[in-house]
């Protein structure tokens, strides 16, 4: 009698028969860089049924055990567009004492949902002030699918962690063998493995088969300080997105300012532009205090900073930061101060 196993019943199988990484506990040879993988769920450790365990994720990986000693750490196990503001705060808190308790870490490696993984990788880029490899990755098709891509994108990833050359790479995106800046990643397909790139800026190498090769120079910074110091906030400003589209009236401008925005970030047309009703309530935003960042939706060129000096509310180009991308900039400024003048030299430097 012949028997069909499903993908998914050969997962159980095979996780069945290797026991379970010890959580914090470095394994293999002792002379090997120590990689800490910290778990967050998405479609790398999606399953039919249950979601695979950090643990799980690094248990598949062949040949793991020659690269680096590794430690796990199950951070949350969710969707990434279920990863809220709070526990940003925390996982770059997290990553942080990490760095600062353990000398030996070459790198963390950060498993996430691609939805959003522009976002934190964004995010802790602006918040972390180490330069050691985070290295942001995870899948575009579930664990039991035909041709899962993330066991080969998580044992690049702790591969460039421990590389050489990266070792002052700060955070960066690894998705299908490429190497991403975190400020410039961007998910640029719904499903498509090569789903990232970096528009304006190129990617900073690739993980060959054979070695880790960096095509271009990591820029020099601080590695004594984070662009944005958290230590001391609970809760970042509320800063809204909206989209600008033919015919839109200021009803969602507005609806934002009553719910308390600090900020509005606006996903506009072309160089920066809206429509008039938007305009016009925009305006009534800024009177009210309401710092309004003009982005642009078309995915790629620059929104000049320099625009509304002299008004109440202080008004803005992103630069060449998508609307996502500007929207965390803006909620970090604002931690710091609500000025125009220094939110502008803020969005001309970052």
């Amino acid at each position: 009698m012949t028997r069909t196993v499903s993908l998914a019943a050969l997962s159980v199988l095979f996780l069945l028969a290797h026991p379970p990484l010890q959580a914090q506990a470095p394994a293999g040879d002792e002379e090997l860089p120590v990689v800490h993988v910290l778990a967050t769920g998405g479609t790398i450790s999606n399953t039919e049924g249950d979601r695979l365990t950090g643990e799980d994720l690094v248990r598949s990986l062949p040949g793991v055990e020659d690269v680096a000693r590794i430690t796990v750490e199950q951070f949350s196990n969710v969707a990434s567009g279920a990863i809220s503001l709070s526990q940003w705060l925390a996982m770059e808190r997290r990553i942080d004492e990490l760095f600062q308790e353990r000398p030996d870490l070459a790198g963390v490696v950060v498993t996430h949902g691609t939805d959003t993984m522009e976002e934190t990788a964004y995010f802790l880029d602006l918040t972390l002030g180490h330069c050691r490899p985070v290295v942001v990755t995870g899948a575009m098709r579930r664990a039991t699918a035909l041709g899962a891509d993330g066991p080969a994108n998580l044992l690049n990833s702790i591969r460039l962690a421990v590389s050489e050359e990266a070792r002052e790479i700060g955070v960066v995106v690894l998705m299908n063998d490429e190497v991403f800046p975190g400020r410039e990643a961007v998910k640029v397909s719904t499903s498509r493995m090569h789903a990232f790139r970096a528009p304006g800026a190129g990617r900073f190498g690739v993980t060959d088969p054979d070695a880790v090769f960096l095509e271009r120079t990591v820029p020099t910074r601080s590695c004594e300080a984070p662009s944005f110091d958290l230590s001391g906030v609970e809760e970042l400003p509320r800063v809204e997105l909206i989209y600008t589209a033919l015919g839109a009236d200021g009803a969602l401008v507005r609806a934002a300012v009553e719910a308390g925005a600090e900020g509005i970030v606006m996903a506009a047309v072309g160089r920066g532009g809206t429509t008039p009703g938007q305009r016009e309530a925009l305006a009534e935003a800024r009177e009210n205090g309401v710092v309004v960042v003009l982005s642009s939706r078309t995915g790629e060129g620059r929104v000049p900073v320099a625009r509304g000096e002299g008004e109440t509310g202080a008004l803005l180009g992103a630069g060449d930061l998508n609307p996502q991308k500007a929207r965390i900039l803006l909620m970090l400024a604002l931690t710091r101060t609500d000025d125009p003048d220094e939110l502008r030299t803020i969005f001309r430097t970052h």
